[in-house]
């Protein structure tokens, strides 16, 4: 049964106070973005959704995505990631698909979190006018890795369109992602409690927490380098990296990324700096 547990992977988000730059690079790497289209949610629980600061381009996976978000409006609530950003520039979301948000909602409070009740989120697809991706969203409170949360797709078939599916780098699947922690084992239990799911030790040292779809590593940063070299953490706990899974064997981002990604052991790798802040895997 999994209607009360995390399923997957769901996406990860890259953020920037500078979308247009962010945005061209990931375009260079080989992703085909959706249109910009700009957040809303309720001021006040139960309420009508309002302007947030924050909007997005997403590159659409056949399973999960990978969301580049910028702020777009200071003077907007920005829901914290302008503090999240004074920390660094890079992945700060990491969301884990869920089939039944009240069902989680359920097995968290009975597992002793504090959450109110379940926030719902909505963006436009392709204009401001048009059809509205709704989404539920079960948030893992005072996360100090980031904007770590369960998400329930209200309207996945707005999201996951045919035209949005197809890459130049044939990426196909959001697979692992990196977290350095220097309290590994406390990342790793609040990870393992907001999924419902038992962890396993990671061959680097640390933790795994294993989903049926991907997975998600917590590190110690002395293990860091043995998966992502030449990574530094600008400050901790730190989302470092992101393997996404070619349909190929990475004959296209090989391709693409010549001259800009290196083979590391977690496939062909481009380094944080020309990925907008993470390093950022191509498995074969």
């Amino acid at each position: 049964m999994t209607e009360g547990v995390a399923t997957g992977l769901d996406h990860v988000g890259v953020c920037t106070r500078d979308g247009p730059a962010l945005w061209a690079r990931w375009e260079a790497l080989g992703f085909a973005l959706t249109p910009l289209a700009r957040h809303s949610a309720p001021a006040v629980p139960g309420g009508p959704a309002v302007p947030m600061a924050t909007g997005n381009r997403c590159a659409m996976l056949r399973q999960g995505y990978l969301e580049l978000l910028a702020i777009l409006d200071p003077s907007l609530p920005d829901n914290g990631m302008g503090q999240r950003l004074d920390r660094y520039e890079g992945m700060h979301i990491l969301a884990l698909a869920i089939a039944d948000a009240g069902a989680n909602l359920a097995r968290l409070r009975a597992a002793g979190l504090d959450i109110p009740g379940v926030s719902h989120l909505e963006r436009p697809v392709d204009a401001p006018d048009g059809p509205r991706a709704a989404f539920s969203r079960l948030p893992l409170p005072d996360a100090p890795e980031g904007r770590i949360q369960l998400i329930q797709h209200l309207t996945p078939e707005l999201l996951w369109q045919p035209r949005w599916l197809e890459h130049p780098n044939n990426a196909v699947a959001l697979e692992t992602v990196v977290l350095a922690s220097e309290a590994p084992a406390e990342s790793a239990a609040r990870l393992s409690r907001l999924a419902g799911l038992p962890l396993e030790p990671d061959p680097a040292g640390g933790y795994a927490l294993p989903l049926r779809h991907g997975r998600v590593r917590i590190l110690p940063p002395a293990s860091l380098e043995a998966v992502l070299p030449g990574v530094v953490p600008p400050s901790l706990p730190f989302l470092a990296g992101i393997v996404v899974r070619t349909g190929d064997g990475n004959a296209a981002a090989r391709r693409l990324l010549a001259g800009v990604a290196a083979d590391g052991p977690l496939g062909l790798t481009v380094p944080p700096d020309r990925a907008g802040g993470v390093a950022l895997a191509f498995a074969a």
